[in-house]
């Protein structure tokens, strides 16, 4: 893969060549059909699983363990011809072994009596249709297709049909025929049901069969909405289901691949604000092509992200006031050039506006297109549109289509960079802008959004603001405050773990890219050469027990007396033959990575001075078969792996540290490859957004109340933050404090620029993050900093939080001043402080965190 796969992509990519697995073997040994489904909220890159998956299926993937499957063959179905095209393309960005020529688009003119192994093949509704040249001669009752002797008649002198090719594919029992169903919830929507001349729909014929065949044997289907796909496949013929695949919609958010944040602008009073709310839409494209170029400046990076701006028009436009609305917008961007905009209209052509005339472009070429800065759109696009650039919306749709702006604005909130900026929330932030919406109509928009959209499922760490307000880097904060906060360590949860001689090639690679260790690849390798050699010593005679069990083929010979009818078994044992051998060889590397493997083999042979070339390969091969067979050596090697990467990690920490943000957090990435990645540093935030308002549950604004020396602040120093009575109380008091200089509140987020401590609950480690972090400035002029979180204790997780923050305040010992955690008990705040080793011990070994809080080691918490 190009890509590196997510934690959460990498897991589903497991589960679905589980299920694929599971279904081919009993498709060859019983005939029997399964279907299943992946489910994920838009953005989560389905595509690019979908990419993992094929490449696993035509060549294998070591991490997951799966063979390859010598005769599949995929066909990629969906009902928009445009989706297909820009799903091949994807396909093809995402993986580095799909070609060209892997990936085919059936057209007219596609003759082949069966599908070849190895390839995806797109299909849409529209090549399946009666009057497709691919399929007529299907039906044998066709009139058009009858001669006057009777005969059928053929198009094209065609020699068969895309059904018979479909029907050849299934019935060779050397291939095995995968559909997979492009967003399946639409497609299947439409297929529990008979067409109007009671024949049945596409998508049915191909799941059910068709004339002559009984259908495909496996099907996976791709959506968005999970229940659409059961109740469809419940009414399958002959066809069992496997658990569908479900993406946790919180690992999508909390990975960096969407916007943490969509901006609603809406009016503080009725009348009619269509003129203003365009013109401060145009004036946050401006703002946002600015900062993206700043960022892309700073981190000597030469391809800016180059923001558009969607305007969303009624389905019935007025072409003439689109026009004045343009007008607008040159009005308030003057230097924005005359043919920067474009429109997705369904009617497919060039159309004029005032005196504007304006290009259609299809909606899967505008992210490409850079030229475009304007897009004019009426609904949703079309389904499986997105374009990351996007960055801001305005809508003239009215107050009651809140579904056509909520589809829209759900394709918005892709990362540009497929990464969340450190710091910016400006940067990890889309813009919608609602002349006809009022505060109430668009509670409707904000519940759709923090849902997902389409898959209805709740999206921990996305906000939605309503008028908010930037927060820049307050200019009274000193320099050295800022020391003391980027030097807090942070911690994050592991990811998926890869092999540790895998994650150190991985490493290795990346420090030569950037220069830190040069020939960083050899000499990890020759680092796990020593240990192999250092194995072969220590393990020599089980090494040469193994040896012979790869070089021998043991077995036996039944022999039957028909007289008698007596059975004899004799033992038997022959040579092994290359064949053998090498299948052996190929097991081992996937236990030491074959990259390892690879170079090893190598080192081997280049010993073997006696031998020739070939013979002295074979011999290495073996060696390493035999080798593959030992399990303490495998510890041995993913020990010695660990260890080189976790030294290589910490020598370069600072060097990384000063790399830009991408390379950063390939190497963040590359941490938490790890059952215990190392701690992360701390991000400098930049800019931030916040309400100033809070919305009471009549739907009137109330201002949030303000506060001094904060790390952010608005133009006026102050920082606007919407806490609950106890939060505001403990930064009220906090700020009084002699010596307090500066405080910050963390986020709640998965960001960079926040504090993260882990802590386990129930075998599962999990991230906490404190509330508050406060600096003073000590008699010495040294800036300290104070750990300060109200911690309730009505919470199932209230003692394995205070058990991470006691396992934190261990490991961090200097790091902070004071620890604090507060809560109530009995009508008293108590508070503990976690920086005092007796009060960690304590915590370690009580059953309840109130015990806890009302012995002796905890006092009255005085402000």
């Amino acid at each position: 893969m190009k890509f590196t796969l997510k934690d959460y992509q990498d897991e589903a990519v497991r589960d679905v060549l589980e299920r694929l697995k599971k279904a081919s073997r009993r498709w060859h040994s019983e005939g029997d059909r399964h279907a299943f489904s992946l489910t994920a909220t838009t953005g989560a890159g389905k595509t690019v699983m979908a990419a993992a998956v094929f490449e696993a299926l035509f060549y294998g993937n070591d991490d997951h363990d799966f063979e390859p499957d010598p005769g599949a063959v995929v066909i990629w179905f969906s009902d928009d011809p445009s989706l297909n095209e820009q799903s091949r393309w994807r396909l093809q960005e995402a993986s580095d072994k799909l070609t060209i020529s892997d990936l085919v688009t059936v057209g007219n003119t596609f003759g082949g009596d069966k599908f070849q192994p190895g390839k995806v093949y797109f299909l849409n509704t529209q090549k399946l249709s009666k009057n497709s040249l691919l399929v007529r001669g299907h039906e044998a009752d066709d009139p058009d297709l009858i001669s006057a002797d009777g005969q059928r008649i053929m198009p094209d002198m065609r020699s068969h049909t895309i059904w018979d090719t479909i029907r050849n594919t299934i019935e060779d029992p050397n291939l095995t025929l995968y559909l997979v169903l492009d967003e399946a919830h639409r497609g299947m929507k439409e297929s529990v049901r008979a067409g109007a001349d009671g024949k049945p729909t596409i998508v049915r014929q191909l799941i059910n069969g068709s004339a002559g065949f009984a259908g495909i044997p496996i099907v996976w289907g791709i959506s968005a909405t999970v229940q659409r796909f059961n109740d469809a496949v419940s009414g399958m013929n002959d066809r069992s289901t496997l658990p569908n695949v479900v993406v946790d919609a919180a690992k999508v958010q909390e990975s960096g691949l969407l916007k943490d944040t969509i901006n609603l602008d809406i009016p503080d009073e009725a009348g009619e604000f269509s003129t203003v709310l365009l013109r401060r839409g145009t004036s946050k494209l401006r703002e946002i092509s600015k900062e993206w170029h700043t960022y892309s400046t700073q981190q000597d990076d030469a391809d800016a992200v180059v923001p558009l701006m969607v305007l969303q028009v009624p389905n019935s436009p007025d072409h003439k006031e689109i026009g004045r609305w343009i007008d607008t917008i040159f009005d308030e961007w003057p230097e924005l050039s005359l043919d920067c905009i474009a429109n997705v209209f369904g009617e497919h052509k060039l159309e004029t506006f005032g005196r504007h005339s304006v290009p259609y472009i299809a909606p899967e070429r505008v992210e490409e297109s850079h030229w475009i800065r304007i897009l004019i759109a009426k609904d949703a696009i079309s389904t499986g549109w997105d374009c990351p650039r996007a960055e801001v919306m305005v809508s003239f749709r009215a107050a009651s289509d809140k579904t056509h702006i909520t589809q829209l604005l759900g394709r918005m909130v892709r990362s540009p960079l497929a990464r969340r900026i450190p710091g910016n929330e400006r940067l990890n932030a889309v813009d919608c802008l609602l002349p006809h919406f009022d505060k109430r109509s668009v509670e409707a928009v904000v519940s759709a959004l923090m849902t997902g959209v389409e898959a209805g499922e709740q999206l921990p760490g996305r906000q939605i603001l309503i008028n908010p307000q930037e927060m820049k880097v307050n200019p009274a904060i000193s320099q050295d405050v800022w020391e003391k906060f980027l030097g807090i360590p942070s911690q994050t949860l592991p990811k998926r773990q890869t092999r540790p001689v895998k994650r150190l090639t991985a490493l290795a690679h990346e420090l030569s890219v950037d220069g830190l260790i040069e020939g960083a690849g050899k000499k990890a390798h020759a680092e796990m050469h020593k240990v192999l050699d250092g194995a072969q010593v220590r393990y020599a005679e089980d090494i040469a027990y193994a040896r012979n069990s790869v070089l021998a083929v043991i077995g036996k010979t039944v022999q039957a007396d028909i007289k008698t009818s007596r059975m004899t078994f004799n033992d038997f044992v022959e040579a092994a033959d290359l064949i053998v051998i090498e299948d052996a060889y190929r097991r081992a590397a996937r236990v030491i990575s074959p990259d390892l493997a690879t170079s090893y083999s190598e080192h081997l042979a280049a010993g073997y001075q006696t031998l020739d070339d070939d013979d002295a390969l074979i011999e290495a091969h073996t060696t390493i078969a035999a080798i593959g067979i030992i399990p303490d050596l495998k510890d041995d090697i993913n020990a010695a792996a660990d260890k080189l990467a976790t030294q290589w990690l910490t020598q370069n920490r600072v060097e990384i540290k000063n790399l830009t943000d991408e390379r950063q957090d390939v190497y963040r990435q590359i941490r938490e490859m790890s059952t215990d990645p190392l701690p992360i540093d701390l991000a400098k935030p930049t800019t931030w957004l916040q309400m100033s308002i809070a919305r009471r549950a009549d739907g009137q604004g109330e201002p949030l109340p303000l506060f001094e020396k904060h790390l952010l602040c608005d133009q006026h120093g102050m920082f606007p933050a919407d806490l609950n009575s106890w939060e505001r109380n403990v930064v009220l008091e906090e700020l009084k404090r002699a010596g307090t200089i500066a405080w910050y509140r963390n986020p709640s987020r998965a960001s960079q620029d926040s504090l993260g401590i882990k802590y386990e609950e129930g075998g599962e480690v999990k991230i906490l993050r404190p509330d508050f972090i406060f600096f003073a400035r000590v008699a010495s002029g040294k800036v300290v900093a104070d750990l300060v979180d109200p911690h309730g204790i009505q919470f199932g997780d209230a003692l394995p939080k205070l058990r991470g923050l006691a396992k934190y305040a261990e490991e961090n010992t200097g790091v902070f001043r004071r620890i604090e955690v507060y809560t109530e008990v009995s009508g008293k705040r108590r508070v503990l402080d976690l920086t005092v080793s007796t009060t960690r011990t304590a915590i370690m070994s009580a059953t309840s965190a109130k015990d806890v809080y009302e012995s002796s080691l905890a006092s009255d918490y005085v402000g």
